[in-house]
Parts: structure tokens; C-alpha cells; sequence
């Protein structure tokens, strides 16, 4: 049974029993939701996000190239690998450093 987590992204094909999944388990997504690049998957259900973004800098009244990393829980139902575009969703912290979710891995 896949819930409804309101936002207008695919739900997963894959079922899964994670109880951190906001399709399959009880973990509710709030606030911010941004997009990037799996750079690396090497923990346990964890994914490193690189977002690229541009930062005007008034002085000089141009833009500037900046990027930064994100981690993300990545449920066994979506399974996003290294390369991979991704939409992650903020929720609660899950732990330390983890306060999103993978809701979707881009065509």
C-alpha cells in the first residue's frame, strides 16, 4: 500500500517494510524539497546529494557558481545509485547529519 505523501512525484514501484520510508512507513516530509546529484552511496541507506546552485554577489552584480552536499536517507524502495538525479524531501531529523529523504530518482 503506497501513501499519498502530497507531493506530485512518482510513488516507488517496489514495495519495502522501512519504517523511514515516506511511501511505505510513517515518516511524514515537510518544507523544503530539492533536487541534485548522488555523488556517493557508501552507507547504510544513506546518499551524499550534490546541489548546484548560483549566488549573486551585489557588489560586482554577477552570479557566482556554488554547490553544496546533503545527505539524505535513501529506502530500499527507491534505491538511488551513484549519478542518479534525485528529488529529496525535507523531514524530521533521522539522525545527526540526515534531515531529508529520496522521494524520487529522475528519468
Amino acid at each position: 500500500m503506497t501513501s499519498d505523501i502530497g507531493l506530485d512525484v512518482q510513488p516507488p514501484t517496489k514495495e519495502c517494510t522501512d519504517p523511514k520510508c515516506p511511501f511505505h512507513g510513517e515518516l511524514p516530509v515537510r518544507g523544503q524539497v530539492l533536487s541534485g546529484v548522488v555523488v556517493s552511496d557508501k552507507m547504510n541507506s544513506t546518499v551524499v546529494v550534490q546541489r548546484a546552485f548560483m549566488k549573486k554577489i551585489a557588489k560586482y552584480e554577477r552570479y557566482e557558481k556554488r554547490k553544496t552536499k546533503v545527505h539524505a536517507h535513501n529506502p530500499p524502495c527507491i534505491d538511488a545509485k551513484v549519478g542518479d538525479n534525485v528529488t529529496i524531501a525535507e523531514c524530521r531529523p533521522l539522525s545527526k547529519t540526515k534531515s531529508y529523504v529520496v522521494v524520487e530518482v529522475a528519468k
